[in-house]
């Protein structure tokens, strides 16, 4: 993502100032315009509209108009499999093609700019946001492999989110085949999965490669990349095969990444790409969750009780929260939420925002999307609340009963 102009854009009285204008240039930058756009905030873009006119004969005609159209935000709606971002909303900016109040839903394009307004400001989660996407160090990004015979999922793991790039499915012989057949079988397999695998992921540049299955599938499979490279003559692929990291997994499905990135082999060569880092800090909140000293909460009203004494800040104190928290349409909800960042961040400790599209962010998502990790232990967060719970249902039955 870029940033086009100064960030106090072209001005508009009825919408207020503190405006950016981005150009998305990579898929990556559609993920982060969902992340940016919320409910009422204002976005001006290219859009194309069908007009009809009325001859002076009395028939009409229906073209394509190429226009710039300005929309209060009601939703968005993200493809992440084409990365494509689809902004939904009210015209607050007529023109000669529409009125005051239509409903139009804008396509962002990739290097074509978009100019937004956040209705309520541009708040500490917000800015953070718009920090990643104009991050210019994109690599990093990993591709993985999770296999088990027949059956391959081709994934890239970027900062943000993992993508699922293909799925390949193909029949192999059962064991009591003969072994010829089922060589057979599985080397049809592997070619399959290698073509897929460099037709989904640019390996022009140099980029770590997972492969992980249960058994002996993934390092097989490595050898046949090695080998297949040799026969070719390709440097590429053999450069390929011998980075590449094998690693033990129980199945070859999709949720099996959550263990590979847990495994040693992984820590010790992606110990510092943030998907890793937001890993560890999953695996430690659920170690002292295990522990049940007191350290470790989540859910809404402990966690926001111990943000307000102090107990997550200097010392270990870690907040965990998803962003798809901060996308609520209720703003009282959204500043309640960015009051705990503030907080944590104002008193030392650590606040991470993860991602839901990503396989931690997933985990916290069955947690109710946030957790904490104190720096010293509180064994009665969730008793409050149990208690006001008890109060309010008491109060309820008093009111009701006649005397």
């Amino acid at each position: 993502m870029q940033l086009v102009g100064s960030k106090a854009s072209q001005r508009l009285d009825e919408i207020g100032e503190g405006s950016v204008t981005l150009l998305p240039v990579e898929p990556e930058d559609m993920w982060h315009a969902n992340n940016l756009i919320g409910p009422e905030d204002v976005v001006k873009a290219h859009a194309i509209r069908k007009v009809t006119t009325e001859t002076k004969t009395g028939s009409t005609m229906s073209e394509r108009v190429h226009t710039d159209l300005t929309i209060r935000v009601t939703s968005t709606f993200f493809d992440p499999g084409s990365s494509q971002l689809h902004v939904s909303g009210t015209v607050i900016v007529e023109n000669n093609f529409v009125s005051l109040g239509q409903y139009h839903t804008l396509d962002l394009e990739l290097n074509r700019p978009f100019t937004l307004w956040k209705k309520y400001g541009w708040d500490s989660v917000a800015r953070e946001t718009l920090s990643d996407a104009l991050k210019q160090d994109k690599e990093g990004a990993v591709a993985a492999v999770v296999m088990q015979e027949g059956t391959a999922n081709i994934c890239l793991i970027t900062e943000y989110r993992t993508i699922l790039k293909q799925r390949v499915e193909s029949t192999i012989p059962k064991k009591r085949s003969s072994s010829s057949e089922q060589d057979s079988g599985m080397k049809h397999f592997f070619e399959k999965v290698l073509s897929t695998l460099l037709r989904s992921i640019d390996f022009s540049r140099p980029r770590p490669l997972l492969l992980a299955s249960p058994g002996f599938v993934a390092a097989d499979f490595k050898k046949y990349i090695a080998d297949e490279g040799a026969r070719r003559t390709d440097k590429a692929m053999t450069a390929m095969a011998k980075e590449a990291t094998v690693v033990h997994s129980s199945s070859g499905h999709l949720h099996s990444l959550n263990e590979i990135l847990k495994s040693t082999e992984v820590t010790a060569t992606m110990k510092n790409m943030k998907f890793s880092k937001e890993t560890r800090f999953m695996d430690d909140f659920f170690d002292k969750l295990r522990k049940d000293d007191g350290r470790a909460w989540y859910g809404t009203a402990p966690v926001e009780k111990a943000v307000q004494e102090g107990a997550v800040g200097r010392g270990g104190g870690t907040l965990l929260i998803n962003n798809s928290l901060f996308r609520s349409q209720d703003i009282r909800t959204r500043k309640r939420f960015v009051a705990m960042v503030d907080k944590v961040r104002e008193d030392g400790g650590e606040a991470r925002i993860l991602s839901s599209d990503h396989e931690s962010g997933q985990r916290l998502d069955a947690l109710g999307g946030i957790a904490a990790i104190l720096t010293y232990p509180i064994l009665d967060l969730d008793e409050d609340e149990d208690e006001d719970e008890a109060a309010a249902a008491h109060a309820e039955t008093e009111e009701g009963t006649v005397i």
